[in-house]
């Protein structure tokens, strides 16, 4: 936008922790424990995401991803990182800021996905907490959105308990498994978030 900058650099190189989570950006080295847990969580994941392919899952791909990755993190237009479990250094998930935007608009989209083995044990609350209290404080963003489809009942229990409200119904949000699908559109602004 005119006028406006990215936020430092610090914002954009975070290790966060809400317990009982570490959160950081991917690393190379992550990718077998990456690459085991996403084929794990296949059947759940697809369920609410794109198909992917053993293509996409390759180390290749993966590397490929992390600079892509990195590039939006430095020009400061997206945040990834991966959520590790404390007690034992686990990947339990991850959670992406993307399509950041600066001046008056001062948003982002949040995406989110827990692994199989982990979901119903708070570490999505923990994932979408830390990720919103680093957006409105260390980046300073205004407005956070989120999207899930309506048959997803817990991802929508999740952003209520973390303060988000459901705006509306997007139709033909995103294609899921080879077919367009309706999603609620849910969004905390920061002033709810201080609250």
């Amino acid at each position: 936008m005119l006028f406006t900058t990215a936020p430092s650099n610090p914002a954009f190189n975070p290790v966060l922790v809400e317990e009982p989570l570490i959160l950081r950006a991917p690393a190379p080295s992550d990718y077998a424990a990456w690459a085991a847990l996403r084929e794990d969580s296949r059947a759940h994941l697809t369920e609410w995401e794109e198909r992917w392919t053993q293509e996409q899952a390759s180390l290749a791909a993966y590397k490929q991803r992390l600079r892509l990755y990195d590039r939006d993190r430095r020009r400061g237009g997206g945040l990834y990182l991966f959520a590790f479990r404390m007690k034992d250094n686990a990947l339990v998930g991850g959670v992406t800021l993307s399509n950041i935007r600066y001046g008056a608009s001062r948003s982002a989209l949040l995406g989110y996905w827990v692994g199989a083995p982990y979901v119903r044990r708070g570490y999505g609350t923990a994932v979408v907490k830390a990720i919103a209290a680093h957006a409105f404080d260390a980046i300073e963003l205004n407005r956070l959105a989120a999207a899930c489809q309506p048959e997803n009942i817990a991802s929508q229990n999740l952003l209520e308990r973390c303060g988000f409200s459901r705006e509306g119904l997007a139709r033909d949000y995103l294609m899921i498994n080879g077919a367009w699908r309706d999603h609620f559109i849910y969004a905390l602004i920061a002033s709810d978030y201080r609250k």
